[in-house]
Order: C-alpha cells, then sequence, then structure tokens
C-alpha cells in the first residue's frame, strides 16, 4: 500500500511537469499539412469544383454504407461458413478501396512533381 502512495505521489509531481514542458513546445501538427499544400479544407478536395466535391463524397458514402452492411451481415450471421464468406466479401471490398486510394496518391504524387 505504501508504494501506491509513492507511486501515486510521484505521479501527480510529475504530471505539472510534464504539462508545462509540453505546452511549451510548438505545435507542428499543421505543418506537414501546409508542405504537401493542403491547407484548404479537405486538403486533396481543394482543386475540385462543388459538383466533383458532392460526388466524391457520395462515392465515400456509398463505400462506407456497403462496410457497414457487411459489417452487420457478419454480427448477424449465424451459420460460421456464410459469415466467413460475408468476411471475405468484406476484406475484398477493403483490398480494393485501398488499392483505388493507392492509385489516386500515386497520380496525385506524380502531378505534384511536375
Amino acid at each position: 500500500m505504501k508504494n501506491l502512495y509513492k507511486s501515486t505521489a510521484v505521479l501527480l509531481l510529475l504530471l505539472p511537469i510534464s504539462m508545462i514542458s509540453s505546452a511549451a513546445e510548438p505545435q507542428k501538427a499543421d505543418e506537414p499539412m501546409k508542405e504537401m499544400g493542403m491547407h484548404q479544407g479537405m486538403g486533396m478536395m481543394g482543386g475540385m469544383t462543388e459538383e466533383q466535391k458532392t460526388e466524391h463524397m457520395r462515392t465515400m458514402q456509398e463505400h462506407m454504407l456497403m462496410m457497414h452492411d457487411l459489417s452487420n451481415q457478419i454480427l448477424s450471421e449465424k451459420d460460421a461458413a456464410k459469415k466467413e464468406a460475408l468476411k471475405n466479401q468484406q476484406l475484398e471490398l477493403m483490398k480494393s478501396h485501398h488499392a483505388q486510394m493507392m492509385q489516386h496518391r500515386q497520380q496525385k504524387m506524380q502531378e505534384r512533381k511536375k
């Protein structure tokens, strides 16, 4: 019990010191975003028209709905084989989405180099 009190006392004494030192450090969280030119709204969407932004958001929404629908089906499925098939289907959807995002990222990187 004595050790617990000592440990708690040390933590309580060190907490204000760590808070002061972290408050004194300049915040650098936004710097990488500015370097990459992502200081506008959604970042990569800065050069899009409103129609393009809306279409992009709709596409994202559709993907999210499909993922959530599959998650709900997986959670409610009792048959192990069907559950595994749904998991595989969701995994494939995740892989295709990831590949699409990486391809888009590569295109953006190549555009910046030019």
